[in-house]
């Protein structure tokens, strides 16, 4: 099994849409579990403060450390080994191959930062890895927090069926380079508003399908993510 706590201000954001799908399905059959923790139930007064001004001065506030750090003492105490992952704009950009990295663990905990941040002092003091999940900035961690877990989840096994369908997808590494973007997707009906899927796909010539698909795949990805082609190119 693989299990995922979440430490937050915000506890019954979760599982929200993990809820749903082949993760709520997921779920459900005991692949994988989910602990949702409310961070405000380790604080030490009646209004359940969790943060406070930075020192020399600045907007917003801070989380306190001698509280996040109660939760996460009291999460790691449960969960020897888990690995401890913070959501911040500033971390290591998410992607793929980091999803496969997790997806590998038995335990993970996810810290959902609000306000300015954490103090620094809890990052230092329990190794906390920071993920960022794009160059933009979020109210929380906590929709964050779902795209890592439902990346990962995607790749435990029996969560999707065919395992081969992941081969395909974009960032994949199977038999489409691991650099290139997915080539475009058609179904029934054949003709839909004047449009025709492309002749090729319905021709029943599979090698001619795959030399398609790879070409636009190419296509895609030179004009959308130079950066990818780049590295395709190579």
């Amino acid at each position: 099994m693989w299990k995922v706590n979440v430490l937050s201000l915000f506890p019954k954001a979760f599982p929200g849409p993990l809820a749903l799908s082949l993760a709520g399905k997921a779920m459900k059959s005991g692949i994988w579990t989910l602990n949702s923790i409310d961070i405000r139930d380790y604080a030490q007064d009646k209004h359940q403060t969790v943060d406070d001004k930075p020192f020399g001065g600045g907007n917003g506030m801070v989380m306190r450390p001698d509280i996040l750090g109660a939760a996460i003492e009291d999460v790691t105490a449960k969960n020897p080994g888990t690995k401890l992952l913070y959501m911040s704009p500033r971390g290591m950009v998410f992607n793929q191959a980091k999803a496969v990295e997790l997806s590998k663990e038995n335990n993970i905990t996810i810290i959902c930062g609000r306000f300015e941040g954490i103090d620094e002092r809890v990052i230092k003091k329990y190794q906390i890895e920071e993920i960022s999940i794009g160059d933009f900035i979020l109210s929380g961690g906590e929709i964050a927090a779902m795209a890592v877990i439902d990346a990962c989840l995607r790749l435990l096994n029996g969560v999707i069926v065919k395992n081969s369908a992941l081969l395909e997808e974009s960032f994949g590494g199977g038999s489409f380079h691991s650099y290139l973007l997915e080539y475009p997707h058609y179904t029934r009906p054949a003709n839909w508003e004047g449009m025709s899927v492309p002749d090729v796909l319905v021709s029943g010539n599979h090698a001619e399908v795959a030399k398609w698909r790879l070409q636009k795949a190419e296509e895609l990805t030179k004009a959308r993510r130079p950066d990818l082609w780049g590295k395709y190119k190579k």
